[in-house]
């Protein structure tokens, strides 16, 4: 029996040739095996992703609310770019949705005040929530700029 755990974590290309290659020896229990470990690796991928850009997002956002005076067009791009990122997710693993993003929220939430303390230097003691709204829906933009997050305006 071939060790697919080791060989779905260090490669999963190679795990898949492996379990091709069972396929053409007629090794149909060793197929089964290979297969279950490549999907959980690939799902676990997928899953660590999802946390990492919303992580992200929230600890722009969070640094958005105690920072006025660094706002930028390079915050308003993470902002964007994680969002498209999480919705790409979601649109090729339909099981990471609303439910599953829910269910890991407070632990994000927990990581980005850290990560966003640990950047700025300011205390995030105060910040006790962030909705979905701000993280999923809210548009963000400079001042009188003309570009806003998820929509592009022209200005004339």
């Amino acid at each position: 029996m071939k060790n697919w755990e080791d060989l779905t974590s260090t490669s999963e290309l190679l795990a898949a040739q492996e379990i091709r290659n069972s396929f053409l020896n007629n090794d149909l229990q060793e197929v089964e095996v290979g297969l279950d470990y490549l999907i959980d690796s690939m799902a676990k991928a997928d899953k660590r992703a999802l946390e990492s850009q919303l992580i992200r997002l929230m600890m722009h956002l969070i640094k958005w609310n105690i920072q006025t005076e660094k706002r930028s067009r390079s915050w308003l791009l993470t902002i964007n770019n994680a969002r498209y990122e999480i919705k790409q997710i979601q649109k090729y693993t339909p099981s990471l949705n609303s439910v599953y993003v829910i269910d890991i929220w407070q632990d994000c939430f927990e990581e980005a005040k850290k990560e966003a303390e640990i950047e700025t230097g300011i205390s995030t003691s105060k910040i006790e929530t962030i909705t979905w709204q701000e993280v999923f829906e809210d548009e963000y933009h400079l001042g009188s700029s003309p570009f806003l997050v998820g929509i592009v305006i022209f200005a004339k």
